[in-house]
């Protein structure tokens, strides 16, 4: 399996990871929590593999922009979290970061 598809992959396992831990309000509800524990252990099973061909900062850079994007969207859309316009620029700036490490780099077989 291609390198990139895992690291999407792992990305989705850690937004959902996110989403159930915010579900879980600090495990109050442990089901949820479980099941974001479940969901962080599978991203990273699924990560390993994918830092062996793209650079681990890279990565990691991606994984973690693209992250937060994602988990911010679902805070407004689902929980109905509004942030300042500054905080909203500095996503952005994280997005566009994440956006041109992806342009520029690609995964190299060792």
């Amino acid at each position: 399996m291609s390198a990139w598809i895992l690291l999407a992959l792992a990305i989705a396992l850690e937004v959902t990871g996110t989403f159930l831990l915010k579900l879980s309000h600090g495990f109050e509800k442990w089901h949820w929590g479980v099941l974001a524990i479940i969901s962080f252990t599978c991203c990273f099973w699924v990560m390993a593999p994918a830092i062996k061909v793209i650079p681990v900062g890279v990565a990691y850079a991606l994984w973690a922009g693209i992250g937060i994007v994602a988990i911010t969207l679902i805070g407004f859309l689902v929980f109905d979290e509004h942030l300042k316009s500054i905080q909203l620029a500095c996503i952005v700036l994280i997005a566009v970061g994440a956006v041109g490490l992806r342009l520029t780099t690609t995964a190299v077989v060792t």
